[in-house]
């Protein structure tokens, strides 16, 4: 079945909300908008304002009681319109709900799932358009998903609601008019990274909005001679170095492509990774293609020209490979 990676992310709240009453959707514009970006449209009308509860622009005051929600026994998933403003809703995720066990000593958790947007290449400019993964995927207690596929967008919230402990959804923002088929096997674990095209000659690393660059990249790579494999993290904390390393141990060369910026990025742990296990089976230096370290800019050639694009990981593959 074709659908778009939007109708594949509603399928999933519909089925969550209708499966446990203790599932409830709140955020900003979330009910009778239909979302930002037309996510939740039609919830509303099916599930009731006690369900999808449209909230105050306050991030930090939403989030606090979607915290409050799931330490009461019930399974929020919290909607914060872009990563940008979940900053204001910092002390929630990383000093609360991420803690709460831990500090507990495994007397409480937070069953906490809140999604957003992330990624640039809309002109919304800097406040709206940053791509800050990391800063998650750096704290201990939470679990930083990163859904590029139609299949993940529909089958990992389930997964994430099932979880005891806080779960971070990250939608890139260029993906939700991504059209594709439902594969029938779309349920699918929050453990594991996925290898989206196998090759032997160097591993694309890459998650998210970078997904279907990375993978154009590799097809015309292969029109020049080159095979190139791509791996999706998908899930960036914690991270799978075993699928990581074993793809390295494969084809003994890496790029790992990532939309934030180069310093204290997630490519730079990746590549940490990869020379902690991997240095030896290493034919030549890891390299990464990332943002240019500037505030997103407005202008279309300038957000265009900031941000990681398929020429460029050619070129760093090609670089690595000495072609």
């Amino acid at each position: 079945m074709k659908i778009t990676y939007r109708e594949a992310l509603r399928q999933a709240l519909q089925e969550a909300l209708a499966a446990d009453p203790r599932v409830f959707l709140m955020g900003e514009d979330v009910g009778r908008y239909g979302g930002s970006y037309a996510v939740s449209k039609g919830l509303l009308e099916t599930f009731g304002p006690e369900r999808i509860r449209d909230t105050p622009l306050s991030e930090l005051g939403f989030v606090g009681a979607g915290v409050g929600a799931a330490l009461g026994g019930m399974r929020p998933i919290v909607e914060v319109m872009t990563v940008n403003f979940s900053l204001l809703a910092l002390d929630a995720i990383v000093n609360t709900a991420a803690t709460l066990r831990h500090m507990s000593g495994g007397q409480f958790s937070v069953p906490l799932v809140v999604r957003m947007a992330t990624g640039a290449g809309r002109q919304l400019a800097a406040q709206h358009s940053h791509s800050l993964e990391n800063w998650y995927a750096h704290v201990p207690g939470i679990r930083v998903l990163a859904p590029a596929t139609i299949g993940d967008a529909r089958g990992m919230l389930g997964a994430a609601l099932a979880d005891p402990d806080p779960v971070v959804i990250f939608e890139h923002a260029q993906l939700y008019n991504l059209e594709g088929e439902l594969p029938g096997d779309w349920r699918c674990d929050i453990r594991h990274a996925a290898v989206r095209r196998t090759g032997t000659q160097l591993t694309l690393v890459t998650y998210g909005g970078s997904l279907p660059k990375a993978l154009q990249a590799a097809e015309q790579l292969a029109g020049e001679g080159m095979d190139v494999e791509v791996l999706d993290l998908r899930v960036l904390r914690p991270l799978d170095t075993a699928a990581l390393t074993a793809s390295l141990r494969k084809t003994h060369r890496a790029v790992v492509v990532d939309e934030g910026w180069k310093t204290g990025s997630l490519a730079g742990e990746i590549m940490a990774r990869i020379m902690e296990e991997c240095f030896y089976e290493l034919d030549a230096p890891v390299a990464r293609v990332c943002s240019q370290e500037v505030p997103i800019p407005y202008a279309k050639h300038l957000e265009d020209a900031a941000l990681p694009q398929v020429p460029d990981i050619v070129a760093a593959v090609k670089g690595v490979l000495h072609v």
